[in-house]
């Protein structure tokens, strides 16, 4: 509830209050008559101008702190009349008030001449005091609609408040030596008023000096004037079970340790296959802290920190080039170059900034990739348990994090294109290794593993999206493979250059791979309460030096559910095949499985519990996992409890 103070501050700084009610405390219409109150005020050929102590305290305050007058009380205090007795109750029935829900009322412009108010006529009683103030002292605003809207009761407080300012301002005329151009009448006025109202006057001084104070602590001890800090924490319990053993591609030794299993072996020709055992349930977080800073009101600079300690149990099956792919919902992760260990890093840093009305530009070294692309509103990681499998394309993009730039266009309003050239920068990529090409000088902005990437959206309406996607990807090969969390569009394990490599993981073949993915994704809201959507995606990859070809394919449908059960709940239901391999499965050091196919089933409810708390429970089901049709059902539950400011 706001307190009463804070109800009386849009009082002291709306101008057109109180020029409003020096000229009418009634009616400005045709057919009004004059009362005698209104004649007597009519008398006062004054009005009222902001003082610029007022106008510096409003121009000190967010706007947060200083709100315009509330609509639905303005309302009710249209209905009040002026009281004719000093006294305190006045305020207290008007701040009885603040308990209804307020929005901002319509900003205010000065006039000149009394002609430019639309609703103001020749006729009307107060004209010729009105055409007087505006002409004489200057000080009368109206609306931004040309009216004035002289048809509004006051409280005596109101009038109290209005008076103080009037007084501001016949202080400035004299001091500025234009004392002739104020009346003796006038002067003799405004004194029994002042006299009338001395207590309800010194009552608002008080207020705005108590208002001034706490404006000069707020400028001492805010943190930036051009940056807002926002924070997102996710903490999950996580837990998975296959029943039996979950046979994996991967290094020989790695039984029970996903974390050696970011590279493939083979042995004697032939991928090298061990047996997962089941994982203990696992709870940890992860948090982002971003710094948005704007220089001109329409740019933006962001800078987000992350820091996580979470290595989901799913991670305990997978084959190498899998972990934190399927079965992994998408908070359930760690931050840095150590999975587990809760390093702060740099997840994004970039700078965007306008260009004309239609058209958007972000530059920097570390822009975030699926800011840009691939959205989808039925699975946005931030309102559902979406797996990393199924927040976006799993063939989308080669890389998270990159150095480059991204142009978003609007092409009027149904079309959007958003073009962008990145090369690779990912913040739990370890530069010691190789990665972090477009940072290294070995291989350069240009050289090492890059992406180019082009949607275009159409949006027949507010209800339909409809993304058509293409990226051209160079993917740099390590130790001879490709794959891992830089091998999309593969999407999963590691490529080598066939039977004969890798043997114990060492000379993999392959020095780097291109390829072409194409995508659409779309969304469609049916009812208020029902939505569909969906993903496909293929991709063709070329194996540099050997001039072999891989062909993959992905698809994903779904459907939403908004508002399910709460305002702003979601709850979502996915099937998916994020890896179908249609040529080239020899070239799989880890990922091809037994010639099976991975499909997967997912089910989340987002749950707000406040603005700023939800809980997010997911079930997912993994069938013939790493592409073994002989493998068991893996099942997965998580429970996320958000937490964002």
């Amino acid at each position: 509830m706001l307190s009463k103070f804070t109800f009386w501050k849009p009082l002291l700084l709306s101008p057109v209050v109180w020029a409003t009610l020096l000229v009418s405390s009634s009616t400005i219409g045709r057919a009004a008559q004059p009362t005698d109150a209104q004649k007597s005020l009519e008398k006062l050929d004054l009005t009222v101008a902001d003082s610029p102590t007022q106008a510096a305290i409003a121009s000190s305050y967010p706007q947060e702190v200083v709100p315009a007058l509330p609509v639905k009380i303005a309302d009710k205090i249209a209905g009040a009349t002026v009281s004719t007795t000093p006294s305190l109750d006045a305020i207290e029935s008007v701040a009885s008030l603040e308990q209804d829900e307020a929005t901002p009322e319509t900003p205010m412009s000065q006039v000149t001449s009394v002609s430019q108010l639309g609703d103001v006529r020749p006729t009307d009683w107060a004209f010729q005091a009105l055409q007087s103030l505006v002409e004489r002292y200057g000080c009368i605003v109206g609306y931004p609609d040309k009216t004035f809207r002289g048809d509004r009761a006051l409280t005596r407080y109101e009038f109290a408040a209005g008076l103080n300012a009037c007084l501001d301002r016949v202080n400035e005329l004299i001091a500025a030596a234009t004392a002739d151009l104020v009346k003796k009448e006038d002067l003799a006025t405004l004194q029994k008023l002042q006299e009338e109202f001395a207590a309800e006057l010194a009552t608002l001084r008080g207020r705005v000096d108590s208002l001034e104070a706490r404006a000069a602590t707020l400028e001492k001890q805010q943190f930036s004037t051009t940056t807002k800090l926002q924070g997102n924490v996710w903490v999950n319990i996580t837990g998975a079970t296959a029943g039996r053993g979950v046979l994996y591609e991967g290094p020989a030794g790695s039984e029970g340790n996903a974390l050696g299993r970011f590279f493939a072996t083979r042995t004697n020709g032939a991928p090298t296959t061990l047996t997962a055992q089941d994982p203990n349930i696992t709870l940890g977080f992860l948090t982002w802290l971003t710094l948005n800073t704007s220089f001109s009101g329409k740019d933006l600079l962001v800078t987000q920190l992350a820091a996580g300690n979470s290595i989901s149990p799913y991670n305990q099956y997978a084959s190498a080039g899998f972990f934190n792919a399927s079965g992994v919902p998408f908070f359930d992760q760690s931050a840095g170059t150590v999975n587990g260990r809760p390093d702060v890093v740099i997840h994004d840093l970039f700078y965007s900034f306008p260009v004309g009305e239609n058209v958007k530009v972000t530059i920097g070294p570390r822009i975030n990739w699926y800011r840009h692309f691939d959205f989808n509103r039925f699975n946005f990681v931030f309102n559902s348990g979406a797996s990393f499998d199924t927040s976006n394309s799993t063939q989308s993009n080669a890389i998270d994090r990159g150095s480059g730039a991204v142009v978003e266009l609007n092409l009027g309003k149904q079309f959007r294109l958003a073009l962008g050239y990145l090369g690779e920068n990912t913040e739990f990529l370890p530069a010691q290794f190789g990665f972090n090409t477009s940072s290294n000088p070995q291989f350069g902005l240009f050289g090492g593993t890059n992406t180019a990437s082009a949607e275009l959206t159409f949006s027949p309406n507010d209800k339909i999206n409809l993304r058509l996607q293409y990226n051209h990807s160079r993917i740099q090969a390590y130790g001879g493979q490709i794959g891992g969390a830089i091998g999309e569009p593969i999407p999963y394990g590691y490529l080598d250059a066939g039977p004969g490599f890798s043997e114990g993981g060492i000379g993999g073949g392959l020095r780097f791979a291109s390829a072409d993915m194409f995508g659409v994704n779309f969304d469609w809201a049916v009812t208020p309460g029902i939505g569909l959507f969906g993903r496909y995606s293929f991709a063709n990859i070329n194996l540099n030096p050997i001039d072999e070809r891989v062909r993959t394919q992905s698809f994903q449908v779904g459907v939403g559910f908004p508002d399910l059960g709460k305002k702003g709940a979601l709850g979502t239901i996915t099937f998916l095949m994020p890896m179908d391999i249609t040529r080239g499965r020899r070239f799989f050091a880890a990922g091809g499985g037994d010639g099976g196919t991975q499909y997967e089933l997912e089910a989340s409810y987002f749950y707000p519990l406040t603005q700023n708390i939800a809980v997010v429970p997911t079930f997912y089901a993994i069938f013939n996992p790493n592409n073994f049709e002989v493998n068991p059902t893996i099942f997965v539950g998580s429970f996320r409890t958000q937490f964002s400011f």
